[in-house]
Formats: structure tokens, C-alpha cells, sequence
């Protein structure tokens, strides 16, 4: 055969394959087309009816819960894809069986096989939950595997799921969610309709079998994702307190125990730890006594810190100075009852700042003899006790300050130092965090800014300062305080190397909540400082109630302080100053 009727054979070929090619593919669209025209023209009544006979699914597209951060943008509280499984017993009760083979080699030990058959067989009823709160990756395993055996009936509901990534870290601040998805408790109940968002739907048409109709009206509605809340605590400082505290209160055989950091210049909470507390994550320890916030909503008698308040109101109006002599007695009776100072002693001459680093109960009530009930009263409202400090948390109580008309002498003389007056730890932070920042009084927050789903970041609004005493009355306070942590004072152990500390110890008689007496025996401890004493920039303070070990707020409480302040000086940069303590009298 020559080159040409080669060449001539093989195009007949090629263009005999081309005509069939077509073939095939105008064959193709047009069975497409056929169908297309069944669909949209002659089975449309029967759709219709399938939708007539099994009705319409809506489910919820939930929104996604914004972010808890640190000041830094780590998350303490996040949100992941999760997914409830539910059934229709009408649709699954003939495989329940199967279906639950495939939902328990997925979910292994997390479902109870028999549970679930009873479940998917349960009589007279179109609707149940199979399982919830499942990752979104587990659930495409068990619808995938649904599909291969053809077994239909159950069906999807995505949810959004809370995770806490640090546990039990901060877990008091931030709340966490209960089983309807709303915030209980902190920060997750303050901001829970921020944080919700708002739910969308999704409303479609299902066959008998429960899939979906083809070409059915369907509506949608998208879901909002809720707003970010970035908080002002620091996690790492949090997490080291949340150890150091329970360090400590374990050591000391304790009820419980917190602490907590303030930044005086900007009124920010750095770290609120308490102990016991809970891991939201796991939903582990949760009880009344681990998730109520100690910090706001435990009331209890403050004792001998409210001696910085005392001086300071006495200072405020010229009464005395760090050098002011005060006689103290061996003790004194007042209405009947004879009040002494917590250790045994002759006549003391100590001045004003002596009578702070020794703690002498005797030399405050002489001291605030100075005061009548109303202006005494008039100051403890001033530094906000009796009232609520404004921090953005929920639950917060005001404590216990009662109208001086009702005052006896002993009233006003153990109020004076602490006992007969109940506070919250919120309320001395921010009272003696006054002292601190030169005399101006400021509203906690914990709550920096707020950020949209689309971006948008607004601050949070913060109330101004207030000056309820004098720069020069603070200073001297802050001068009586630093007598507190030298080696004569009532807690040495509070010292931080290269820096000023000023700081407070307490120990208070504890109160029987069922009688209102005090127990015998039992006491709260506690230490307030803030550092450094010349250049303010930190407070923190410590309580530990009921310690069963011998315990003071010098020994068991300020080493706490110590250890947390001066990891906080520390992350932020505060340099020593240097400069010494100048060393005030406590004697004359």
C-alpha cells in the first residue's frame, strides 16, 4: 500500500472515532437534559409530596463563642467545631444495632452501646439525642461510616465547643459554660451575650428517609460569631501565683487561700488566684466551694491590714506622722472587754510607724481615739469598704460596714484594727491600692478591650480616679509601712532584694457564718505590700483562712507576696531602684 493510502486510511479512522465521540457526548446531554426537564417539569408534584409526607429539618448554625485572651493574646478560653449526633427512632429503630457498632468502634467508651440501641428505638417519638459535645472530626468518621452501610436516620447539629487550654489556670476569673451553653460564673457570665453571638439556621425539605430533597426550598440565616474579650491579666504571672498559692496553702493545712496583683498606676489586675479552685476543661473539682470567686465573694474580717486604712485617715488629717510617740499599755478594757496586742508586754513607747511594724492593736485604738464614729466612718466609705469596688466580674458582694450610729466604744476600737468589719479581698486591694498610687482611688478592671467578629476594638470604659486622701498622707503611710519588712518589723520575710517593699500583715479571729461568733483557735492570715515603696508600681495580696499549722501573716503569708511580686517586677521590667530604705523609728 502506497504512503498516500496510508495517509488516506488513517484519517477515515480518525474521523470515524470523531463521530462517534460525539455521539457519546450529545447522548450524554441529552439524557441530562431529559432528566433536568423530569426534575423541573414533571416530578416536581412528586417532590412536593415527599415533602408533604416527611416535612421539613431546621437546624441551628451556632455561633461561634469568642476568645477569652491575656493581655499578651494568649487564649484562656477558645472555641472549637463540635457536633450532636440526634436520631429519628422511626427512621433507625430496624439497624439501632448497627448503628451503634459504628457510633461505639468511633467513639469508643465515650457512648454506652445499650444505651444507645434504646435510644434509637425509643417508641413513639421522632426525635432524640444519640450523643453530644463530639469533635466535628469524630463525627464525619461516624457519618462516613453510616453512609457506607446505608443506614440513614441519624442526623447532624453543629455546635460550638468551649475549651479552657490552660485548665484550671485563672479558672475563678474566667467562669466557664453549663450544659445549656451559657456562661456561669467570671468573665464567661459578665460578657455572655458579647460572647454568644448570634445563632443562625438553616430550614430545609427531607424525604421519609430523612435526606435531604434535591431542588426543595431551603432557607438560611448566617450566624454572628461573638466578640473577643482581651482581659489585662498576664497568664504566666497567673499560672506561677496559682502554684505559689497552692504551695502554700497546702503547707499550711488551710480552708483556702488566695491572691491577687494589682497594677496601681492603671488600676489593671495583673493575677487573681485562688485555691481550691476547678479545671473548667475537664469539668473536674467542680463544687460551691472551688467555683466561688474568693476574691469578690468571700467575706471575712480583714484585722491588722486595716491599720494601713486607720493611719491613713489619721494622716490625712494632720494627726499624726511616722514619728508621732504613742504609749502603748499592756492592754485595756473598753466596755468590759480587755483587748491586748497579740504578744505579751509591759508599757511600750513606740511611735506611729512602730506601732505598724509591730502590728500593736493597743497603739491603733489609741491612735484612732483621735477620730469620732462619723469621721472614722466617713473614711473606711471613702476607701470604698461597704460597698461594691466596680471591678468587671459578677457577684461581687460589698461587705459588712455598719452605720456608726450603732457604735459602741469597743466598736470603734476594734474596727480600727480590723475585727468587726467584714470586707472582700477586691475591697482591700483597691483601698490600700489608693495608698499606693499617692492617695487616688480607682476601680479595678479586668477587661481591656472588647473585639467584634468583623474587627472592630473598642476599649473598655474606665472610670477616673478619685483623691479621697493627700499625696503627703499616703507618702507617710507608705514611710509606716516600710518598718513593716525590716528585721524588727512583723514581716521580714516580705523583703525583696533591691527593691523598697512597703507592706501589711494581718491576722484576724475567724468568724462562724452559722452563729456569727468567733471559733477559737481559728484565724485568717494575710499580707498586703506593694512595691517599689518609692516609685509604686505592683500590689499584691495574700489570705490564707484557717491555716492548721502555725501560721502568721508575717511567716506564712508574706513569703507568698514575696514570691509573686518579684516575678512580676521581673516579667515587666521594673529595675531596682537602688536606693535604701531610710530606716523610720519605731521607738522613742
Amino acid at each position: 500500500m502506497s504512503a498516500a493510502s496510508t495517509r488516506a486510511l488513517r484519517a477515515g479512522i480518525v474521523r470515524k472515532r470523531v463521530r462517534i465521540s460525539l455521539a457519546i457526548v450529545l447522548t450524554v446531554f441529552l439524557a441530562f437534559g431529559a432528566r433536568l426537564l423530569q426534575i423541573q417539569g414533571f416530578d416536581t408534584s412528586a417532590y412536593a409530596a415527599m415533602a408533604s409526607d416527611a416535612g421539613t429539618r431546621s437546624t441551628i448554625v451556632p455561633a461561634e463563642r469568642g476568645e477569652i485572651l491575656d493581655r499578651n493574646g494568649v487564649a484562656l478560653a477558645t472555641s472549637y467545631n463540635g457536633i450532636t449526633l440526634t436520631a429519628d427512632p422511626k427512621l433507625t429503630a430496624e439497624n439501632a444495632p448497627k448503628i451503634a457498632g459504628i457510633l461505639r468502634e468511633v467513639l469508643g467508651s465515650a457512648i454506652d452501646y445499650f444505651d444507645v440501641i434504646d435510644q434509637l428505638r425509643k417508641p413513639d417519638s421522632r426525635f432524640v439525642y444519640v450523643v453530644k459535645d463530639i469533635p466535628a472530626w469524630q463525627a464525619d468518621q461516624v457519618m462516613d461510616g453510616l453512609d457506607e452501610a446505608d443506614l440513614n436516620g441519624v442526623f447532624v447539629q453543629h455546635e460550638s465547643l468551649r475549651s479552657y487550654p490552660n485548665g484550671s489556670v485563672a479558672a475563678n476569673l474566667i467562669g466557664r459554660l453549663n450544659a445549656e451553653g451559657e456562661g456561669v460564673g467570671g468573665l464567661e457570665q459578665k460578657y455572655d451575650d458579647l460572647l454568644s453571638g448570634t445563632d443562625g439556621s438553616a430550614t430545609y425539605s427531607v424525604s421519609p428517609t430523612g435526606e435531604k430533597i434535591p431542588l426543595a426550598d431551603s432557607q438560611a440565616t448566617e450566624m454572628v460569631p461573638g466578640s473577643d474579650v482581651t482581659t489585662t491579666i498576664d497568664s504566666d504571672l497567673q499560672w506561677y501565683a496559682d502554684d505559689v498559692l497552692s504551695q502554700a496553702v497546702q503547707g499550711a493545712g488551710a480552708d483556702w487561700g488566695l491572691a491577687i496583683t494589682l497594677d496601681v498606676q492603671t488600676c489593671e489586675i495583673m493575677q487573681m488566684s485562688q485555691v481550691p479552685t476547678f479545671d473548667a476543661d475537664t469539668k473536674t473539682d467542680v463544687s460551691d466551694a472551688t467555683t466561688v470567686s474568693r476574691g469578690l465573694q468571700t467575706v471575712y474580717e480583714p484585722g491588722s491590714v486595716m491599720k494601713t486604712i486607720t493611719m491613713a485617715a489619721l494622716a490625712d488629717q494632720g494627726k499624726i506622722t511616722p514619728t508621732t510617740p504613742i504609749r502603748v499599755p499592756s492592754e485595756m478594757t473598753i466596755d468590759g472587754f480587755t483587748i491586748g496586742d497579740a504578744w505579751d508586754h509591759g508599757v511600750l513607747q513606740l511611735t506611729a510607724a512602730g506601732v505598724i511594724a509591730k502590728s500593736s492593736n493597743l497603739g491603733t485604738i489609741l491612735a484612732a481615739q483621735q477620730m469620732d464614729d462619723e469621721t472614722m466612718h466617713s473614711y473606711l466609705s471613702k476607701f470604698g469598704f461597704g460597698q461594691k469596688t466596680g471591678v468587671d466580674l459578677p457577684g461581687e458582694s460589698v461587705g459588712i460596714l455598719t452605720d456608726p450610729a450603732g457604735w459602741s466604744k469597743a466598736n470603734h476600737a476594734t474596727i480600727s484594727f480590723g475585727q468587726g468589719i467584714s470586707v472582700t479581698a477586691m475591697q482591700m486591694v483597691r483601698a490600700v491600692g489608693a495608698i499606693a498610687n499617692g492617695g487616688q482611688i480607682c476601680d479595678p478592671t479586668v477587661v481591656s478591650s472588647l473585639t467584634a467578629a468583623d474587627g472592630t476594638s473598642t476599649a473598655t470604659a474606665q472610670d477616673g480616679s478619685q483623691q479621697i486622701i493627700s499625696q503627703e498622707a499616703a507618702k507617710t503611710v507608705t514611710t509606716m509601712m516600710e518598718a513593716v519588712v525590716t528585721e524588727d518589723g512583723s514581716a521580714p520575710a516580705a523583703q525583696i532584694p533591691g527593691y523598697r517593699v512597703a507592706g501589711k500583715t494581718g491576722t484576724a479571729w475567724r468568724v462562724d457564718p452559722d452563729t456569727g461568733r468567733y471559733v477559737s483557735g481559728e484565724h485568717t492570715v494575710s499580707f498586703v505590700g506593694f512595691a517599689p515603696a518609692d516609685a509604686p508600681r505592683f500590689l499584691t495580696y495574700v489570705v490564707i483562712d484557717n491555716p492548721t499549722a502555725a501560721a502568721s501573716g508575717g511567716g506564712t503569708a508574706a513569703p507568698v507576696f514575696r514570691d509573686i511580686m518579684s516575678m512580676a517586677l521581673q516579667r515587666f521590667g521594673i529595675v531596682p531602684t537602688g536606693a535604701a530604705n531610710p530606716g523610720t523609728p519605731t521607738t522613742w
